[in-house]
């Protein structure tokens, strides 16, 4: 690092993403994309803005908060856009969270202690149960903000929205934030509850279900009191963040509702065939509303697994720390990727 660095950033240890090599040279089963290409109206979108590029995008992004507020019924202003939710998220924790810290559980999305180490925001660690699911029960006596990942990452476990609105209602005076990007494979998105309660955020991703995880769009959902404080935030670092490109593009996904459905059924019904597989071959699989598994064997170590598929040309999500170390996760793609990867690791427990 150089001598310029701000000495409270370093010991930042960034989120590391999951390998994206260049090259296709591997059937990608590890950061969760979609294994579909995006709608056809989206492409027709894009095409249709390319000559303005010359200017800069809508920086209220209206067309988008229009179309992400029409999902669930909620008015335009209760909408902020993100370049991906990530930035959805790190405009929430810089406006809310560095005064008063933040609770989210030990197995979850890595970037939320990294937001926390770059903005100097105290975090408290609650343990997920022994089966790697939450129970809002252990919420109860938190009293800094609450911040879950449902279905959960890194487990794609799901809580059901009476949970969620018991969390909301434990305090009233405690803001609580829904990470729901990968809500649309098996839960039900608590995104109206917005219009109940004002301690609650939403925050929704186009990467995932929608097929747009490299045009970077997000977005989240709060009362109009809530979005304008986000608003605040995202418009002092960049008004201008989500391109006009990626906007449109996303409002032409956001409409192609027959398509989304498809691909959604779509992987849920492989997430279903490959967890069977798995557990016929000895594996133990967890619970997944999301559009991932994650599964372990006995006897066969999870960094072993992860490399011995990397070998075959098979990219699968290995975390080293503490509790699911033992685990892989693995992506859902085509019923033919999966057979590929099924097939692999016959292979690879044959070996031994």
């Amino acid at each position: 690092m150089s001598r310029f660095l701000c000495a409270e950033l370093a010991a930042l240890k960034p989120y590391v993403p999951g390998e994206q090599p260049q090259d296709k040279k591997y059937i990608k089963l590890n950061t969760n994309e979609s294994p579909f290409p995006p709608a056809e109206e989206v492409a027709l979108a894009v095409a249709r803005r390319e000559k303005s590029l010359n200017l800069y995008s809508d920086p209220d992004c209206r067309a988008l908060k229009s179309a992400a507020a029409a999902l669930y019924g909620l008015d335009e202003g209760c909408v902020s856009p993100g370049n991906g939710s990530d930035e959805n998220l790190a405009h929430i924790f810089a406006a809310f969270l560095k005064d008063k810290g933040v609770a989210f559980p030990d197995v979850t999305y890595g970037f939320y202690a990294v937001l926390c180490s770059a903005l100097g925001i105290r975090r408290t660690v609650v343990p997920l149960r022994e089966d790697f699911s939450v129970d809002v029960a252990d919420y109860a006596s938190v009293t800094c903000p609450v911040c879950l990942a449902n279905p959960n990452a890194q487990t794609g476990i799901c809580l059901p929205l009476r949970d969620i609105e018991k969390l909301v209602l434990q305090n009233r005076q405690r803001l609580v934030i829904i990470d729901e990007a990968y809500i649309d494979f098996g839960g039900q998105s608590c995104a109206p509850l917005v219009k109940k309660y004002d301690n609650l955020i939403v925050v929704q991703t186009m990467s995932k279900s929608r097929s747009l995880a490299g045009a970077r769009v997000g977005f989240c959902f709060a009362c109009p009191e809530v979005a304008a404080d986000i608003e605040r935030v995202r418009c002092s670092l960049n008004p201008y963040n989500v391109n006009s490109m990626s906007m449109y593009a996303a409002v032409a996904a956001l409409g192609a509702r027959a398509y989304f459905e498809e691909c959604v059924q779509s992987v849920i019904s492989v997430r279903g065939y490959t967890a069977e597989r798995l557990k016929g071959m000895g594996f133990e699989v967890l619970p997944s509303s999301a559009n991932f598994l994650m599964a372990k064997r006995a006897g066969t170590g999870g960094h072993e697994l992860y490399e011995k598929l990397k070998e075959r040309g098979i990219l699968v999500r290995h975390f080293a720390e503490g509790r699911i170390a033992d685990f892989i996760r693995v992506s859902i793609g085509t019923r033919a990727q999966m057979d590929r990867f099924l097939g692999a690791v016959r292979d690879i427990l044959g070996e031994e």
